[in-house]
């Protein structure tokens, strides 16, 4: 007696016209979707005789796998650490893994070939560029890619995640001013990201209209605090005029930097001198006197670049147009007036 192919996953996906992955999360109760299609699904089960009684677990002989890939060039910084926060949440909870891959320098072990090699049903890139190559390779493979806050701009369009940095750095300018500010600083970052460019600027720009003729000296550092303590001693010390002092550091590891200078020079917070970061870490709140800065959404952002992986992998149309999520303000000690006894 010949024994009938057992019902595979895959056939219930093509009978009810859905991904693998739709599949999948709709025989297993995880995820969000339509009524619908998790309806149509275990209909097709039934219908098809499905049962997972037996089966093989692990990674799938063909198709993808429920995993999708975030991509870093390190894992060990509290801003990569919400990253990883915000997408691993998010595919819990859509019913996929989330695998840490390291951009690594030798180009025989490549991130995007490790990837396709395994399956993965999708690709977050954040704070990287992926080259022309790495981007056809997981087109071929047909797996998506979306970049979150790419420093520059990919060869070819990608769906991307990002925040409004100029006006960020705009409302910072704002604020120093509003509480009295009259000389200022910026410290940008080296190398001179999108992102950092975009700080700088709306910052510079803002303060040009709204307090015209005003002492502001630009300075760079390689977005660690131990070089923006260098670059914050020198600006200071270069800095003309008299009053009170607003310095804006393009990440809060640089305000931290710019904290130990203004001590070197025998000037407190926020007396002598205000400041204001950006990003919104976890140590901001940590500092003494806590940060102002400007906060951006790091965990919403890579829990969107989750859920359009998980539109892509379900078939869903994702447009390549970069979405923008705003920046807020957070007002802390390092500007607020010193009371007065």
């Amino acid at each position: 007696m010949v024994t009938p192919p057992r019902t595979t996953l895959t056939d219930v996906a093509a009978h009810a016209g859905v991904s693998i992955a739709t599949a999948s999360r709709a025989l297993r109760a995880r995820g969000e979707m339509a009524a619908d299609t998790r309806s149509r699904v275990l209909r097709a089960a039934t219908e098809l005789g499905y049962s997972t009684v037996g089966q093989r677990r692990g990674r799938p002989r063909r198709g993808t796998s429920l995993m999708f890939d975030l991509v870093l060039g390190h894992f060990h910084d509290p801003y990569t650490e919400e990253i990883t926060a915000g997408a691993r949440t998010t595919a819990s909870e859509l019913g996929y893994d989330l695998v840490l891959t390291a951009e690594r320098d030798d180009p025989a072990d490549d991130w995007h070939e490790r990837i396709r090699s395994r399956g993965s049903a999708g690709v977050i890139v954040g704070l990287i560029v992926p080259t022309s190559t790495q981007i056809a390779a997981m087109r071929r493979a047909s797996i998506p890619l979306v970049l979150m806050e790419p420093p520059s701009e990919a060869s070819s369009p990608l769906p991307s995640l990002r925040t409004t940095d100029s006006a960020g750095g705009g409302a910072a300018a704002e604020h120093l001013v509003a509480r009295g500010a009259r000389r200022f600083i910026v410290i940008g970052g080296a190398p001179s990201y999108r992102y950092g460019r975009a700080r700088v600027d709306g910052f510079v720009r803002t303060v040009d209209e709204i307090a015209p003729g005003a002492p502001c000296v630009r300075t760079s550092a390689d977005w660690s605090a131990w070089d923006a303590r260098r670059a914050c001693a020198r600006a200071l010390a270069e800095l003309p005029g008299t009053g009170p002092i607003g310095v804006f550091a393009c990440s809060d590891e640089m305000a931290a930097g710019a904290y130990r200078a203004i001590a070197d020079s025998d000037r407190s917070i926020p007396r002598d001198v205000m400041v204001v970061g950006f990003d919104d870490v976890r140590g901001a709140r940590w500092l003494h006197p806590s940060l102002t800065t400007i906060r951006q959404p790091i965990r919403e952002m890579a829990s969107a670049a989750v859920r359009i992986l998980a539109q892509a992998t379900s078939g869903g149309a994702v447009s390549n147009e970069a979405i923008i999520m705003p920046t807020e303000l957070v007002e802390r000690g390092s500007t607020r007036p010193l009371l007065r006894g």
